[in-house]
């Protein structure tokens, strides 16, 4: 998969702001803090496409990017930044469990997390509610270049054996944002997760019309 066209579409707070087309997304989510947006950037190719706030916890929307004109990039707002009032917390709760809930164009979420760390309780958490809703999802380990090779590959399988549970996971991957490692795989992982969405969309169409 080669991105080309970058845009940006619109910020939801509000589910009635979705888009309205039937466009395959690949969502992106993790803790506040985490790489989201040196990732997106990096993935996209793109300095300044998801903006690397200074001020964890600040973005309160889902960010859409239309990729290629032919399928979406969703920034979800960060999770467990301590300084973020409990109401607002609540609210970014409420909207993404809805999102998960009633988006059925959801070809694959990017679950990431800190390399060095493997997932908090509040990731965990998220997992949990991707295995809830049936959303596949791949870990991503971002700042994957901060560990030497050999701790890595252990950090990787430690997790892997952890996470076994999860019938939604679709593997782990490792990034840098850094050094670009990672890059070409994970769009790899995305192309084919989107043309397994295309099978399963065709699949459940032509199961409805015989």
């Amino acid at each position: 998969m080669k991105i080309s066209i970058v845009d940006f579409v619109v910020g939801v707070a509000n589910l009635k702001q979705l888009p309205k087309t039937n466009l395959p997304e690949i969502i992106f989510i993790g803790r506040s803090n985490v790489g989201k947006s040196s990732l997106l950037n990096k993935l996209c190719n793109r300095k300044n496409i998801a903006r690397v706030s200074a001020t964890p916890g600040k973005t309160r929307e889902l960010n859409y990017y239309l990729i290629n004109k032919e399928l979406y990039f969703v920034d979800l707002p960060g999770y467990g930044y301590a300084k973020v009032a409990e109401h607002v917390k609540a609210g970014w709760t409420q909207l993404i469990e809805e999102f998960f809930h009633t988006r059925k164009q959801i070809a694959l979420a990017i679950q990431i997390v800190d390399a060095r760390l493997g997932p908090t309780e509040l990731d965990n958490t998220m997992m949990g509610w991707l295995d809830f809703y049936k959303v596949p999802f791949l870990l991503v380990l971002t700042k994957a270049d901060k560990l030497p090779k050999n701790k890595l590959v252990t950090q990787m399988n430690t997790i892997g054996a952890e996470l076994g549970k999860h019938k939604f996971l679709a593997g782990i991957q490792p990034f840098s944002a850094v050094t670009g490692d990672g890059r070409i795989e994970l769009l790899k992982t995305i192309e084919h997760n989107i043309e397994e969405k295309d099978v399963r969309s065709s699949k459940i169409v032509a199961s409805a019309v015989a």
